[in-house]
């Protein structure tokens, strides 16, 4: 399943502020599913690891406000249900937190090396032109990349990323670009079916028209959903190594991880 590259719809040529930017095209990622599973747990708690160390510690005090006499909340005495979330309550919004913590979990029985963060660099990489890919989303400011992935019977390949930009406007475009381009031939080639309690131009699947076959291998399908929810983009790419993918498996998945959002 390739991440899509967007270009304007027919008729659109006379308004093009109105098109989402372009993105450079994603390759085809059924190589690295096969792989991630075994390769990603180091990668995966390192960076998890590192994250988990500066969420951990305390602010670093401001200097004294010129204006001393603001009004302000009286402060409470913590107590025994005193948390770090809700000390901070008032500047923390639910998506501030551990991000991976509303990815879903894996199935059981399903081999998963675990859930971290993927750096920006990294996610480039899968694009056909890493370093457009990099900037282009440097400026539309991701600010992080949550990911999760796990094999079934060595069969099924399921990858997640939860993609929180820094504002609603670049979430916005990313989705939008995925999901233009994702009917098309090159990718799809079909309009797709929405996901359930979602906007239909806001959450989408996309299972693949044709399997890819090779001589003497198995054929491959791929599937994929794209979803926005604020400045939020979900991300889904499933294969299956013997070419047959149930829609509703798809949609079902990606329907839960919609709502822990």
């Amino acid at each position: 399943m390739e991440h899509a590259q967007t270009s304007p719809e027919p008729g659109d040529e006379g308004n093009p502020a109105e098109a989402p930017p372009a993105r450079p095209a994603r390759r085809g990622r059924r190589t690295a599913l096969l792989i991630a599973c075994g390769a990603a747990l180091g990668i995966l708690g390192g960076t998890a690891a590192g994250y988990a160390v500066q969420y951990h510690r305390p602010p670093t005090p401001l200097p004294p406000l010129a204006q001393q006499k603001l009004v302000t909340p009286k402060a409470l005495a913590p107590d025994a249900a005193t948390t770090r979330d809700s000390i901070n309550a008032n500047r923390r919004h639910k998506t501030d937190g551990d991000l991976t913590a509303l990815l879903v979990e894996a199935p059981a029985g399903a081999k998963a090396p675990g859930k971290g963060y993927e750096s920006l660099d990294v996610f480039s990489v899968g694009f056909e032109e890493p370093g457009k890919a990099l900037a282009g989303f440097a400026e539309d400011g991701v600010r992080r990349i949550a990911t999760t992935m796990w094999s079934q019977d060595d069969r099924v390949f399921v990858e997640i990323r939860l993609i929180q930009f820094r504002d609603r406007k670049g979430a916005d475009v990313y989705q939008q670009s995925q999901a233009l381009s994702m009917p098309t031939k090159e990718y799809a080639g079909n309009p797709g079916v929405p996901i359930p309690g979602a906007p239909a131009d806001l959450a989408h699947v996309w299972v693949d028209s044709s399997a890819e076959t090779k001589p003497g291998y198995h054929p491959v399908r791929g599937a994929r959903a794209v979803a926005r929810r604020g400045d939020i983009v979900m991300e889904i790419d499933y294969i299956d190594n013997r070419g047959r993918i149930a829609e509703g498996d798809v949609v079902d998945l990606a329907k839960r991880q919609l709502e822990r959002l």
